[in-house]
């Protein structure tokens, strides 16, 4: 296969997921990848204090969303492939939330592409968490600051996917 029939694969999902599996699946039978970035980010204890964080989507909108979004980064970066699985439902500190793997003929596209992903699924991506904390109270979180900065490089060079 060559770059000019890009794979992409999007999943959202309650089960675990296998981080090594999703970046052999996007690259089964290719010959063109010279370089392949896997991200993945995983469920933090907050120093013990995070019992679950609990992830909620709206179903077929998140799905079109980072569909949308993983188009685009194929378009930008020239991706040779693209994969997104990202969990809902109850995570335990530990556990992976989030897995973003780019394909590309060099590396610089495929790091690019990878954190772009990452930036716009911390802050824009239709997802609400809620923290159940281990003394038994719980709360909605926001995007963090910093999430919102990195966000801002791409804001900057007019990198930023409109909302539909």
């Amino acid at each position: 296969m060559t770059a000019a029939h890009p794979s992409k694969i999007v999943r959202v999902q309650e089960e675990p997921f296998d981080s090594a599996a999703l970046a052999a699946e996007l690259s089964a039978g290719r010959t063109d990848i010279g370089a392949m970035v896997t991200f993945t980010g995983l469920c933090r204890d907050e120093n013990g204090a995070l019992a679950v964080l609990e992830l909620e989507h709206y179903p077929g909108m998140a799905e079109e969303e980072i569909g949308r979004l993983a188009t685009e980064a194929v378009s930008r970066w020239s991706l040779i492939g693209v994969a997104v699985v990202h969990r809902f439902g109850p995570i335990r500190p530990g556990e992976m939330i989030v897995a973003v793997v780019t394909a590309s003929v060099h590396r610089q596209a495929a790091f690019e592409a990878a954190s772009f992903l990452m930036d716009y699924l911390k802050t824009s991506a239709p997802f609400w968490k809620k923290e159940h904390r281990a003394d038994g109270g719980d709360a909605w979180v926001e995007a963090r600051a910093t999430d919102e900065k990195a966000m801002d490089r791409w804001r900057a060079s007019g990198q930023v996917l409109p909302h539909k």
